[in-house]
């Protein structure tokens, strides 16, 4: 039972993290199409603190992988393998009943 309540805090971390990623991408897109400013305090607080969090998951990931070039490519490997990692969580907790 403690297995499976601690699976579903992970599940719904990584919730989050997923979520925060696609803020921070859409927020990224709007601002380098000028649809909104960074000069709006509210549009940089909210890109400045997700990017916060973000960062020190990020840069890790950013190390290991290849310059690309102005595509970054870090947040899709941060989703993959978070989802990987809850997909092996999942199949540990069903094998340990």
């Amino acid at each position: 039972m403690l297995l499976l309540t601690l699976i579903q805090i992970i599940d719904l971390l990584v919730s989050v993290v997923v979520f925060l990623v696609i803020i921070q991408f859409v927020l990224s897109l709007l601002i380098a199409f000028n649809v909104v400013n960074t000069s709006n305090q509210f549009v940089a607080a909210i890109y400045t603190a997700v990017n916060a969090l973000l960062e020190p998951i990020l840069r890790p990931i950013r190390k290991i992988m290849p310059n690309t070039g102005a595509i970054d490519f870090s947040p899709l490997v941060l989703i993959i393998g978070l989802n990987v990692l809850q997909i092996i969580l999942r199949n540990l907790a069903v094998a340990g009943y």
